[in-house]
């Protein structure tokens, strides 16, 4: 199985399956001279972990990170840092009942499609455990990028068809994590509380946008054509299960405006170049423009649910029904907040170094 590398100059490689012994990363770029240590990781493996909060999966996992390479006393080497996570509550007899019946939604049927093998254990490869590397190499570029004044932050915009109202920033770090859903509009956070509660009970789920602003990003980020920085962000965000759109600035509204309305003027202030709009996101032909980077993810439903559904029997070829039991989340995005500010931590920490925003040997001088 190819494709679990991510990036050029800033590598990382994601390993492990859901109800294996581990998942973890090795991450493959990072400069000499940063200090960094377990609880660093860990504060973002906390975000993530399951069974946090009433509106995310029962499982249990302390998700305790170990790094095993790559820091020396407190300070990154240059060398790949690996780090792991032990798993410790599966609970794979949950899953031999429908090995042989492709959960809707799921990646059973292309799995065995293109492998003809797979690991039906909680979903093996395919399941979002895998993020868990994600973060942890994310958390990384993160204490990076934090060195020259880059800062990120995600939120739930919209859950279940609820929509949050526009939050700046600063709103967004404040009020992010006072509550389950991470909306940080909390008046509407309960209202997506009690409209996820209700779909649990009936044995639903509900999809919803999780979005995410970067501060601080220099002017002049991203390679013209193919690398563009857009097109970067895209791919890692799409890459992240369950994700089925993406869009930046204005995104799908920029099709129903006028040229008028979605071209951001240039303005000077206080010496600097600047827009006195942002509908392109912080990013105009690929490459970055020095305003805030936005950009949003559509999450879709969380497949497994509790309802009776159609499917086929892989050994009996034929059609027949399912219902899936086990531990599952009755909504994703919520969870998905940090795994997606470390896909674009990864990005943006990538093409600092590629454009030569960050010299590998900046730290150490």
């Amino acid at each position: 199985m190819a494709g679990n590398v991510f990036g050029q100059m800033f590598r990382i490689t994601t390993w492990g399956e859901s109800h294996g012994r581990a998942v973890g990363v090795v991450v493959d770029g990072l400069p000499a001279g940063l200090p960094f240590s377990e609880a660093d990781i860990q504060k973002e493996l906390d975000r993530r972990r399951p069974g946090q909060s009433e509106v995310s999966t029962p499982r249990r996992e302390a998700d305790r990170v170990e790094i095993l390479s790559g820091v020396f006393e407190g300070m990154s080497t240059g060398t790949p840092v690996s780090m792991l996570v032990w798993n410790s509550d599966a609970r794979s007899l949950a899953y031999d009942a429908i090995k042989d019946t492709p959960r809707p939604g799921h990646a059973d049927f292309t799995y065995i499609s293109r492998y003809g093998i797979r690991d039906h254990r909680g979903g093996g490869r395919s399941s979002a455990r895998e993020t868990i590397g994600r973060v942890a190499g994310g958390a990384l570029a993160r204490l990076l990028l934090s060195r020259f004044g880059i800062r990120i932050a995600g939120h739930v915009l919209e859950l279940g068809g609820i929509r949050a109202k526009p939050m700046s920033f600063d709103e967004i770090l404040e009020n992010v994590e006072k509550t389950p859903v991470r909306c940080a509009d909390l008046e509407v956070a309960n209202k997506m509380i009690e409209k996820v509660t209700a779909l649990r009970q009936e044995g639903d789920s509900a999809g919803g946008i999780v979005e995410v602003i970067a501060k601080g990003v220099p002017a002049g980020l991203g390679e013209p054509v193919f690398d563009r920085l857009d097109a970067d962000l895209a791919k890692s965000l799409m890459s992240i299960p369950a994700v089925k759109g993406f869009e930046i600035g204005a995104g799908f509204e920029a099709s129903h405006l006028l040229g008028s309305e979605m071209n951001d003027p240039f303005r000077m202030e206080e010496g600097k170049i600047t827009c006195s709009s942002n509908n392109a996101g912080g990013i105009l032909g690929g490459i970055s423009t020095g305003l805030d980077i936005i950009c949003r993810a559509a999450v879709k439903p969380t497949p497994s649910i509790g309802k009776v559904q159609q499917t086929i029997d892989l050994s009996a070829r034929e059609n027949t029904e399912i219902t899936i039991k086990g531990r599952h989340d009755p909504t994703i995005p919520p969870r998905m907040v940090p795994v997606a500010e470390a896909m674009v931590a990864l990005v943006l920490a990538d093409h600092m170094l590629r454009s030569g925003f960050i010299n590998p040997r900046t730290l150490l001088e």
